[in-house]
């Protein structure tokens, strides 16, 4: 299913200020077990949505089961049902298989457990309630700038562009690619290379792909956006090779603006990156968690003051979206340093 503008974000590419809040938490004395169970720990960013989790919970009074599956669907699937046989009453679910982990909400529901969609939206599962970015105003931020970089190298909107996608059927990837293609479509001077989806996220796949892409082409390639930082990286690595990592060369732009890829923005490596707010995201979650897990008779949408209905093929699922933000050479001071989330000297050097 393809995740866009008309049912999911539209106009929220603006939206920069902090989540009111949104839900009832549970009382301190309801003491509950949820579980928060990621797809990966292979980026650095979700050393930063466990933290922030756990500390929310912990706040509101709840024990937390924690995992992450390595990006293995089956692994996925025994730490889910692990989950259940410890007690969790609701669990938060950042799923490695958006198509197939319906399955997942199902046998949890067989349980009376609540299950909360993060950041990437499972697709035709009956999920009780979300809480996710703005995929596909990432996507667009992401081709808007590599238009005015356009505009800026050549006086006009031209070039040969390649998408880096992330796992294959994805409904996150997908959105966020489908954030890029509308972009396109409204420029005609632009050609679109190539459009390539891989394995678990790989930034090593990444590299690969970018790597036979210049060979092919002659190394005539303007700009490489990717569906996540990580693969940005791998992207780098294969320009660097060819004397192409720098900013002014080539456009590549990720997104989780991991510190490494702010670092490469800050020294011109790379054009842009998207900085997803991590903290409401995560803190968000848990609170949803522990307000579903505390009235488990209670439909989610009777609990949760959500910020949109979205239709994932199956049911019309509560959805809280929380910021995006571009970041760039220019404004890395006044962003994602000013507001504490890396130190000037993590991303300087000094």
């Amino acid at each position: 299913m393809n995740f866009h503008r008309r049912t999911i974000l539209g106009g929220l590419a603006s939206l920069a200020v902090p989540l009111p809040a949104l839900v009832r938490p549970a009382l301190a004395a309801d003491k509950v077990k949820i579980g928060f169970l990621l797809k990966t720990m292979q980026e650095e960013r979700y050393q930063r949505d466990k933290a922030a989790f756990l500390a929310k919970a912990k706040a509101l009074g709840a024990e937390v089961v924690f995992d992450s599956a390595n990006n293995d669907e089956q692994a996925q699937l025994a730490a889910f049902e692990n989950m259940l046989s410890r007690g969790a009453r609701a669990i938060v679910l950042q799923p490695v298989n958006t198509g197939t982990a319906s399955s997942m909400v199902t046998l949890a529901h067989k349980s009376g457990v609540k299950v909360i969609g993060y950041d990437a939206m499972l697709v035709n599962g009956p999920l009780d309630a979300m809480v996710m970015q703005d995929s596909w105003a990432v996507g667009k931020l992401q081709a808007e700038a590599m238009v005015a970089w356009l505009k800026a190298k050549y006086g006009s909107v031209k070039g040969n562009v390649v998408l880096i996608r992330g796992q294959p059927g994805d409904s996150n990837a997908n959105t966020m690619s489908s954030g890029v293609l509308d972009v396109l479509k409204a420029n005609p001077g632009l050609k679109l290379v190539a459009d390539q989806s891989h394995e678990g996220w790989s930034p090593d796949k990444a590299m690969a792909t970018t790597e036979n892409l210049l060979t092919k082409s002659g190394n005539k390639i303007d700009a490489v956006i990717c569906n996540n930082s990580g693969m940005a990286r791998g992207v780098i690595a294969a320009l660097d090779a060819q004397g192409l990592a720098s900013a002014e060369k080539v456009f590549v732009a990720g997104s989780d603006a991991d510190l490494i890829n702010v670092q490469y923005v800050a020294q011109g490596k790379q054009a842009v990156d998207i900085w997803k707010k991590i903290d409401p995201l995560a803190e968000s979650a848990a609170e949803i968690a522990v307000t579903l897990a505390a009235h488990p008779d209670k439909e989610a949408k009777s609990l949760i003051k959500a910020d949109r209905m979205i239709n994932n093929g199956a049911v019309d699922v509560p959805t809280l979206v929380t910021p995006v933000v571009l970041i760039d050479k220019n404004n890395l001071d006044q962003t994602i340093i000013a507001e504490g989330f890396y130190t000037h000297k993590q991303v300087y050097g000094k």
